[in-house]
């Protein structure tokens, strides 16, 4: 089914300068926009998910120094 959308003339004009080809439509254009924010969303989780792993690592490290340092030292109150 084709299903006809109106847009602005200026979203039009940008959407003619991203046309690969002249033979491109606006359909396939708006796909491959639709792809490269798909994968952008795929590369920020994965950013996210390494980032995580290594303040968490970190963390770890931070607390096995001070576990080293609490176990040094006498708490008596």
């Amino acid at each position: 089914m084709i299903t006809t959308i109106q847009l602005n003339e200026n979203i039009k004009n940008q959407l003619e300068r991203l046309k690969d080809s002249k033979n491109q439509t606006y359909e396939e254009v708006i796909l491959n926009l639709m792809k490269l924010v798909k994968e952008d969303k795929i590369k920020q989780k994965e950013l996210l998910i390494e980032g995580y792993k290594e303040t968490a690592e970190e963390s770890l490290r931070i607390c096995k120094e001070w576990e080293a340092v609490d176990s040094e030292l006498d708490w008596e109150w």
